[in-house]
């Protein structure tokens, strides 16, 4: 299923105004990150996500950080939309001050924040490289939160 159509299908079901804004993006940065992660997503289990402010202030887009209410259509791997999730909650915290509970909601790994700061340093390290700005222990960090609103088909 295309974004658009999940979109379409998402608001007759839902009684959602079709012309309200939306992004369509995946999860991380290949094809079977983006298919582990939209599936954790779908079961309930992923409701939090986090990205590099960093790469917001080297891309000029901080207008473009997440907001509460925006919806998004999630992608696998393969660019085919899964599910319709909406943003619940932003904030912005040192990566060395992201609270556990915001660990739990990513829902990768075990769910501890030892696992989400090992993953998360080598991804951020990772996007530091292309955005040019260091990573640190200090680095920003965009926590998000969002409910899912809508699977494919349901």
């Amino acid at each position: 299923m295309t974004e658009k159509e999940l979109w379409k299908e998402f608001c007759e079901k839902k009684n959602v105004d079709i012309s309200t804004p939306y992004e369509a993006w995946g999860f991380g940065d290949d094809e079977e990150t983006a298919d582990e992660l939209a599936d954790l997503v779908v079961k309930g289990i992923k409701y939090g996500t986090a990205s590099s402010y960093d790469d917001y202030v080297a891309e000029d887009a901080l207008d473009e950080l997440p907001q509460v209410g925006e919806y998004s259509v999630i992608l696998n791997g393969k660019e085919e939309a899964v599910c319709v999730i909406r943003t619940k909650e932003v904030f912005i915290l040192p990566f060395n001050e992201v609270p556990e509970s915001h660990a739990f909601a990513e829902g990768e790994g075990d769910r501890s924040l030892d696992y989400w700061r090992r993953v998360h340093k080598e991804f951020f390290e990772e996007c530091a490289e292309e955005s040019g700005i260091p990573f640190t222990e200090e680095s920003k960090v965009v926590c998000e939160q969002f409910s899912l609103e809508y699977v494919a088909g349901e």
